[in-house]
């Protein structure tokens, strides 16, 4: 078995190790906090997070991509060093102008006077995270997830439990605010132990600009990313009100949240392999083919789930005062059928060394998602919001397969294309018709989800059944080989 072959897998199953605990960690914190509190403090959350994201955008400035994307024979310590110390200086910058400077704007744009000591106390990752920033990074080149997933699990773990505690204890808004900052600070500790790398005082202008120049443009495609993925929640809260607007980050939190970590999974173990073989473009298209196909083969059955059982799935959890959920969950869940053909296609262009590309593109859907979102919120609402998402998802899939046509040499065509997503496709239509019949016999919701899934699970070993049974083999091998470090 190739080494690439045997780092991938072995990343794929400590990063997908750390998705399950994750996601089911954070689907029950959800759910509960959602049980004790309404959608209008989610929805205050919403707002200040929608600032206090952005700022976290900006605080990376790209430098943990650059670090990754470099070919190690480049890589100096002094890259390192500068790195740490530049994030460091750049995020209590950004951290006092966001607590002292923009907290009283944003309370003032929402009419939402508790922002302005809301956002401070959300702020307080962006001061931790770049100290994680080089950390991370060198595990990443260095393909070892199975000590990033135990240093992110223990966090979230922890951060999650003292949340909910918080939540019991009649806390409300602020147990969501420290959920959502606890974990990076919980890690940094970790961090150190796991790389044994401190920093020193060493700043030098040539290694900031080598690593300054590449991060640079990934930071402003960042940018653009966040704009398209959160515009939304600035229209609504401003446009509409706290409630709609926490009844739609439900929804969206529901489906992205799973879209996102397993994104996130995928993209950090195949980033730092991308730029390895940059100039193996074989290697590459039959990676990225394989990575579309599995995250479909993950997704499409839970989304299929929101689409047809988000009624009573949402009454039976939730409770009746999220029923404003309900219509946007189908329709976001929608979305993402389509997001997940290419949601990986980002990282494939930035990790070839592309990354004025990739900013071009993010900037063309950004023109063509902010005034068809403003439209749909304008008309339709949450749903109208919801609809617009959708639509977007759509014009990214075209989008890619004229990138990748046109603008590239990987030449992924329209047919190998098809065929990559054959198998999810063709088991998703068959698990929908089971699960309308379910659904018109009004089984109980968690009975069909079990039956949805199984039903899935039956469609996809009929076409993929040597292919599981060869990977399975393949990760016996890799257990029983020593652990991998590129570049060691």
């Amino acid at each position: 078995m190739s080494n690439s072959k045997s780092q991938v897998i072995k990343g794929v199953f400590w990063s997908g190790l750390q998705l399950v605990i994750n996601q089911s960690l954070t689907f029950a914190i959800r759910l509960v906090l959602a049980k004790i509190l309404f959608p209008e403090q989610f929805g205050v959350v919403g707002m200040a997070t929608v600032f206090t994201g952005f700022v976290q955008v900006l605080n990376d400035i790209g430098i943990g991509a650059a670090l990754i994307q470099r070919k190690d024979q480049n890589l100096r310590n002094a890259h390192f060093h500068t790195a740490f110390w530049t994030g460091v200086l750049w995020s209590t910058s950004l951290y006092l102008l966001i607590s002292f400077g923009l907290s009283g704007f944003v309370a003032s744009y929402y009419n939402e006077p508790i922002l302005k000591d809301l956002i401070p106390v959300l702020s307080l990752g962006i001061l931790s995270s770049p100290i994680n920033l080089v950390h991370k990074a060198q595990l990443t080149k260095q393909m070892n997830f199975k000590k990033m997933a135990f240093i992110d699990n223990i966090a979230n773990v922890t951060s999650g439990v003292i949340s909910l505690i918080l939540a019991f204890a009649g806390f409300g808004i602020w147990s969501l605010a420290f959920n959502s900052v606890a974990s990076i600070v919980i890690a940094m500790p970790l961090y150190f132990w796991a790389t044994k790398w401190t920093p020193k005082f060493i700043w030098e202008t040539l290694a900031f600009k080598e690593i300054f120049g590449f991060g640079m443009l990934t930071t402003l495609t960042s940018i653009v990313n966040y704009i398209i993925g959160n515009i939304d929640y600035l229209i609504i809260g401003k446009l509409l009100n706290a409630t709609l607007l926490g009844s739609y980050t439900l929804a969206f939190v529901l489906t992205d949240t799973f879209r996102n970590r397993l994104t996130t999974v995928m993209n950090t173990v195949l980033y730092p392999l991308y730029g390895k073989k940059q100039n193996d473009s074989s290697a590459v298209k039959r990676y990225y083919l394989k990575v579309i196909e599995y995250n479909c083969i993950i997704i499409y059955p839970i989304m299929l789930y929101f689409v047809v059982f988000s009624g009573p799935f949402i009454y039976q959890v939730f409770g009746s005062k999220w029923v404003d959920t309900i219509d946007p969950l189908k329709i976001l869940a929608g979305s993402v059928l389509f997001s997940m053909m290419v949601n990986s296609n980002t990282v494939l262009i930035r990790g070839l060394g592309f990354a004025k590309l990739e900013l071009q593109l993010q900037v063309v859907k950004a023109l063509i998602f902010l005034p068809s979102l403003a439209f749909g919120i304008y008309y339709g609402g949450i749903n109208g919001a919801a609809w617009a998402v959708l639509a977007n998802k759509v014009f990214a899939v075209l989008l890619a397969q004229y990138t990748f046509n046109k603008l590239l040499s990987l030449k992924i065509s329209s047919m190998e294309f098809c065929k990559a997503l054959a198998t999810p496709v063709l088991a998703t239509l068959g698990s929908a018709v089971v699960a309308y019949t379910l659904l018109w016999y009004d089984t109980n919701y968690i009975v069909a989800a079990v039956i949805i899934i199984l039903v899935y699970a039956a469609l996809i070993w009929l076409r993929m059944k040597s292919e599981i049974l060869a990977t399975i083999r393949d990760f016996r091998k890799v257990k029983e080989q020593p652990e991998l470090i590129i570049g060691a």
